[in-house]
């Protein structure tokens, strides 16, 4: 599993410099993601997890809250 930190400066802080608050997310590629580039990677945070595509590493593709992240798993797993 291979985990990437990317640093985000916080919103509460100043834009004068020295106020500077940066949080570190964690983003971790999926262990069924493709080894063609076919990726998918998520970054967890007490109130989102963060889903995105390896190639497009800009930005979050979704973003859900816990709950709505455990009741797509759960829904998943009783598909299969």
């Amino acid at each position: 599993m291979k985990t990437n930190l990317k640093w985000v400066k916080s919103s509460y802080s100043g834009d004068q410099g020295g106020e500077c608050v940066e949080i570190a997310v964690a983003w971790t590629k999926s262990s069924y993601s493709a080894n063609r580039g076919e990726c998918v990677e998520i970054a967890t945070t007490p109130t989102h997890i963060h889903i995105r595509d390896s190639k497009d590493t800009t930005r979050p593709a979704l973003t859900l809250s816990p709950t709505t992240w455990s009741a797509f798993v759960a829904a998943y797993r009783n598909d299969r």
